[in-house]
């Protein structure tokens, strides 16, 4: 308490109270707030900086920066965006070990970039955010460990892939051995030698199953829905490879604008369009890796998926037919009924005694701001808004909730694209909002009602024509069964991005 107290007080000596802290109007520099010390936080703190802004305080609520690659630390861990795409486009990195990065190395490259742009010293670690209140103009903040702030502008970079989503199963408490999810994994407990079940085979799943299954004495896959599997093998870049990359930092940046380009016009707008020949071959590559990748026809027809290819988030995996075809493993698709001290018993009465049992049931990926308690222009509240299901203009801004900005919030594009690119430019375009404050054209800034409602009826009408309409059960499916993502193709998205329309949002 009284470390909290003494945070307290310095804020209150910085000026950061009502009457002390400078205002918004013209001329006045404006105060700001992010939330989040990932990824899309650093960016916004680096962005803001060469802009000219220097009244920033970053509020992180763990005790480390790195966002869900702080959180999730468990065996096989790998982004599957290419490494030379996966980075700030200001920060290459020539020590990839691999074409996919293993999440250590993430994780190190994103604070040593906040230590190199002077970020750190910003940061408030251990202090989560519990309530934002928009009053007389400005946002009041308040943590859970009883500090209180204001600031003119917040930028919240709170992340998707960070709330574990935890399973209802009846009996889950009962269990007499470890139980974790993915994004809390013990490393306190040694799976080397022991009955380990997995529930769940999406990309945290397989990379969790292809990792340990050589160590463990017995791995039990649960296994809801099939998934289609691309083939990929994560190559190691050789020390001439790197060497190149340090003598010419041009090659990175070539590499980043080829594999970008291929991404978006491969991949990435493939999933647009559901009759897009991209979409076939995609298809193909995942059909032959499965009818040449598992021997056994019993476990191809468990393993045979009963959608079209990249309707669910396509998984890459370099071992995991490999891994279920170890004579130690099993994967079991008769549906969980409980789980009991000794193991999971399903739905056909059989008991599987495990030792350990991991949760690989991802996200809540609707959480955005939430829990965090937010109350917009006269009192209004964002949970109320959000009661259905989360909405925002072009992601970044929400009517009645002036100068509240976010980033790869609501339905934006985190199918098939680099968030990290997709941060980069949402605070690009959300400067050309604060300018307005900047300038004196108003103090208070925010999208329209009607564009956002017109942004949201079009986008819903354009997702039904994406590979995500096509009949699986995702993550990316709404209370209505739309997809929550960007539906167009990214170049749209770069496009809308470039200039922020006036006509749609209100300065006051």
């Amino acid at each position: 308490m009284l470390v909290r107290g003494l945070e307290s007080f310095i804020i209150r000596r910085m000026g950061r109270e009502p009457g002390n802290s400078s205002g918004n109007g013209a001329g006045q520099p404006l105060r700001f707030v992010i939330i989040g010390s990932g990824v899309a936080g650093i960016i916004a703190a680096i962005q803001l900086r060469e802009a000219g802004f220097d009244n920033i305080t970053i509020y992180e609520k763990a005790e480390r920066a790195g966002g869900t690659w702080r959180e999730n630390t468990y065996p096989g861990i790998c982004c599957d965006v290419p490494s030379h795409m996966y980075r700030f486009s200001f920060e290459a990195n020539a020590e990839w070990s691999h074409q996919y990065s293993p999440g250590d190395e993430i994780l190190a490259y994103v604070e040593a970039t906040m230590r190199k742009y002077g970020i750190e010293p910003l940061i408030r670690f251990g202090h989560e955010i519990t309530k934002l209140q928009f009053v007389d103009g400005r946002w009041r903040i308040e943590t859970g460990g009883g500090i209180q702030d204001e600031a003119d502008i917040v930028i919240a970079a709170t992340g998707v892939l960070h709330h574990p989503n935890y399973p209802e199963i009846a009996g889950i408490d009962s269990f007499a051995g470890p139980i974790f999810h993915t994004a809390r994994w013990d490393h306190d407990v040694s799976v080397e030698g022991k009955r380990v079940g997995v529930i769940g085979n999406g990309s945290s799943g397989v990379q969790v199953v292809g990792a340990i299954t050589p160590q463990v004495e017995q791995m039990t896959v649960f296994q809801r829905t099939a998934q289609w599997i691309m083939p990929g093998k994560n190559l190691a870049f050789g020390e001439d490879e790197k060497e190149e990359f340090r003598r010419n930092p041009a090659a990175m940046d070539e590499m980043h604008e080829k594999i970008g380009r291929a991404f978006e016009e491969g991949f990435g707008e493939a999933v647009t369009d559901v009759h897009s020949p991209q979409l076939q071959v995609i298809g193909e590559m995942c059909l032959q890796h499965l009818e040449t990748g598992i021997r056994d026809p019993e476990l191809r027809e468990k393993l045979r998926p009963t959608y079209q290819a990249a309707c669910k988030r396509l998984v890459i995996s370099p071992n995991f037919y490999e891994a279920l075809q170890l004579p130690n493993a099993e994967v079991v698709t008769e549906g969980i009924e409980a789980i009991e001290a000794d193991g999971i018993r399903t739905s056909d009465g059989r008991l599987h005694e495990l030792d350990i049992i991991v949760l690989a049931t991802g996200f809540r990926v609707d959480r955005f701001l939430r829990p965090i308690t937010v109350y917009g222009r006269d009192g209004i509240c964002l949970d109320e808004v959000w009661a259905k299901r989360p909405i925002a203009y072009l992601s970044v801004s929400m009517p009645d909730f002036p100068n509240l900005f976010l980033l790869n919030g609501p339905n934006g594009p985190v199918g098939n694209f680099s968030l990290i690119e997709v941060a980069e430019i949402q605070t690009r375009y959300i400067l050309q909002l604060i300018e307005r404050l900047r300038d004196g054209s108003g103090s208070e800034i925010a999208a329209t009602h009607a564009a956002t409602d017109k942004f949201e009826a079009d986008r819903a009408e354009a997702a039904k024509q994406t590979i995500w309409m096509t009949g699986c059960r995702s993550w990316y499916l709404d209370d209505r069964g739309i997809p929550a993502v960007w539906p167009w193709k990214f170049s749209r998205f770069r496009k809308l991005m470039e200039r922020a329309d006036p006509a749609d949002y209100e300065l006051r």
